[in-house]
């Protein structure tokens, strides 16, 4: 997102880019991904965005992934009678017409239709050149939601063990591996992690270079809220244009046209100023056509018009009568040759004839040619009928010549229009005025334009503030005072107690991370520097840091982690963990959850059961009461 600056009112309006995705090519794998050793596979498997690529070792591992593509399939409505699949990321082109379709494998960050989850990795592995039919000899490095409930990492384990046949994976949190990627090599650090994403936003601790996953703590607003309130405001403001005002042109403005203020109300009152306001407006100029709703045709053009459309109507007909005879014809060829073999005596080739086009009999035969001779004698004539109407239309429609010598007055003629002269008046006799356009009575690309005002910063704002869509939660700010803060310790007469120690709250004050595509707001880190310096002791020092690329930092810290642990088999889960332990388990690492295994109620043995039922049986109810 980049603040997009106006020099003057002129310079304020901006068209909708409308960007379509372009198809994705299958790409080669390339000689580094075959190596005496199997390189590792990177996937950001984001709810907005998947981001796929290789780990390839060596001093240029690659500058970018190599795929990137929207986290959403479409299915076709005829792809179970053999039409058109399932359509998946960048296919999808444009996702406006197809909105009603799509379906994400998401709900909010976590992965629940593992079904849909499939498709994506299926077009990963397809486009990066690798075959998934049979397995896919390739470890894998996967992110993860935070916290991330066990039976969506157990089904996807199920997914890539069963399905794909992969050796190893090991899963880790996207905004970690971005943690990772930023922070020196060989430094074991603490920090404050806040990481906004499409569908929620996290507040994550990190002690001594691992998460303390029992302080996060998780907003439910993200990207996809801003682009709905915005589009509810516009669409509020301008009821004429509301389906123009899609979900995608609200994403373009939020990403392109929208900051964060630094002073919410502040900036409120700045722009009640009408100069303020017509120096900062963003004029979003919509699609719109400049014929006007009324005809501006002449009689003529009309008729002309209605001639056009008449002959390609009527060549449309021959061409379709044409086609229909030809396939008559063709039927009509073959029951005449088989006739012939009746006629022949070839009996037998005949009744095998007759067996395969359905019929049972010779008569049954010669009717159905005779129907079908004089279908296609009726079709002939209606074919050479149709074109003696057109050849007479073509007649009928060019310019009759006069005759001049009829039109050369005779001198009698001449003397009685003298006579008639003055009947008539010196004035010239009026000529037919012309038909002339109307002219609208007001400007057509003014009235499809979107003045974007206080909505640039109204629809960011909801991440610190969500009241202004009504829900009931504490924003960015009041949440991290809320986990730099104290709770009430119950067991200490209701005493409150810092969740850390001073020193601990220093150290992560140090080092605020700001990491996920909803922090590229222009003066986001400003924000967070003004609201850290009202919540923070007087004359204390924070430090608050931007990711180098808050999109692509994720993918390329699990690149990094995945070079620098190739060879770790502590970090991996192979696929005997998977058959021993579960598809649950995994293991911890530096840019990983922290593992809860799950704890059974403990069942007692058969031996102990078996008395106790044979007292119960002879206990009377009271006794069968106490023992319950």
């Amino acid at each position: 997102m980049a603040a997009v600056s106006a020099a003057g009112p002129a310079a304020n309006v901006f068209p909708f880019r409308d960007a379509r995705a372009a198809p994705d090519p299958v790409l080669e794998a390339g000689p580094m991904a075959h190596g005496p050793l199997p390189v590792p596979l990177v996937l950001d498997n984001g709810s907005f965005q998947a981001r796929a690529g290789w780990a390839c070792p060596g001093p240029d591992p690659g500058p970018e992934p190599r795929l990137q593509f929207r986290a959403v399939c479409a299915r076709g409505r005829g792809g179970a009678r053999g039409g058109a699949g399932p359509q998946v990321g960048n296919a999808l082109g444009s996702l406006e017409p197809l909105r009603w379709m799509l379906r994400s494998p998401f709900d909010r960050n976590v992965p629940v239709n593992l079904e849909l989850q499939e498709l994506l990795f299926d077009y990963s592995f397809q486009h990066l050149g690798v075959s998934s039919q049979g397995c896919v000899n390739h470890p894998i490095v996967l992110t993860e939601a935070v916290c991330n409930p066990l039976y969506s990492r157990q089904m996807m384990s199920e997914l890539l063990f069963e399905c794909y046949g992969i050796p190893k994976v090991a899963y880790g949190i996207d905004s970690l591996f971005s943690f990772y990627h930023n922070k020196p090599k060989n430094l074991t650090s603490s920090g404050l992690i806040i990481s906004s994403g499409y569908q929620c936003t996290h507040i994550l601790p990190i002690l001594e270079g691992r998460l303390d996953a029992k302080n996060c703590k998780r907003i439910n607003l993200g990207g996809s809220q801003a682009a709905g309130y915005l589009q509810r405001l516009l669409q509020l403001k301008y009821p004429g244009h509301l389906a123009a005002i899609t979900l995608s042109r609200m994403e373009e403005i939020l990403h392109e046209h929208s900051y964060i203020a630094e002073d919410y109300v502040e900036e409120l009152q700045k722009w009640q100023c009408p100069d303020y306001y017509e120096n900062n407006v963003h004029k979003m100029q919509l699609p719109f056509s400049s014929k006007l709703l009324g005809s501006t045709l002449t009689s003529e053009e009309k008729q002309e018009r209605r001639q056009q459309q008449l002959r390609r109507l009527q060549e449309l007909n021959a061409r379709r009568r044409e086609e229909k005879l030809q396939v008559d014809q063709e039927r009509l060829d073959r029951l005449l040759y088989v006739q012939e073999l009746l006629e022949d005596g070839h009996m037998d080739q005949f009744r095998k004839a007759l067996m395969e086009l359905n019929m049972d009999s010779p008569e049954e035969l010669q009717s159905y040619i005779q129907k079908l001779s004089s279908a296609v004698e009726q079709a002939k004539q209606k074919i050479l009928q149709a074109e003696v109407n057109l050849e007479v239309d073509v007649v009928d429609s060019k310019p009759e010549t006069p005759d001049l010598e009829q039109l050369e007055p005779s001198l009698e003629d001449v003397e009685s229009i003298n006579d008639f002269e003055p009947l008539f008046s010196e004035e010239t006799p009026e000529v037919e005025k012309p038909v002339t356009t109307v002219q609208p009575v007001f400007n057509l690309a003014a009235y499809h334009q979107l003045f974007v005002g206080t909505e640039r910063i109204r629809a960011p704002e909801i991440i610190f503030q969500p009241s202004l869509i009504g829900e009931e939660q504490a924003g960015i700010a009041e949440t991290l005072q809320y986990i730099l803060g104290s709770w009430r310790d119950c067991t200490r007469r209701n005493r409150f107690s810092p969740r850390y120690p001073k020193d601990v709250q220093e150290r992560l004050v140090q080092n605020v991370f700001l990491t996920g595509g909803n922090m590229m707001y222009p003066g986001m880190k400003v924000r967070m520097e003004k609201e850290l310096l009202e919540m923070r002791p007087f004359q204390s020092s924070f430090q608050v840091q931007l990711a180098s690329n808050p999109v692509l930092d994720a993918w390329y810290g699990a690149r990094d982690w995945a070079l620098d642990h190739l060879d770790d088999d502590e970090v991996w889960i192979t696929r005997k963990d998977y058959e021993e332990k579960g598809g649950e388990y995994f293991k911890e690492h530096c840019a990983s959850n922290v593992y809860v295994p799950i704890r059974l109620p403990k069942q007692a043995s058969r031996s102990s059961e078996a008395p106790a039922s044979g007292k119960g049986s002879a206990a009377s109810g009271g006794g069968a009461g106490e023992q319950a």
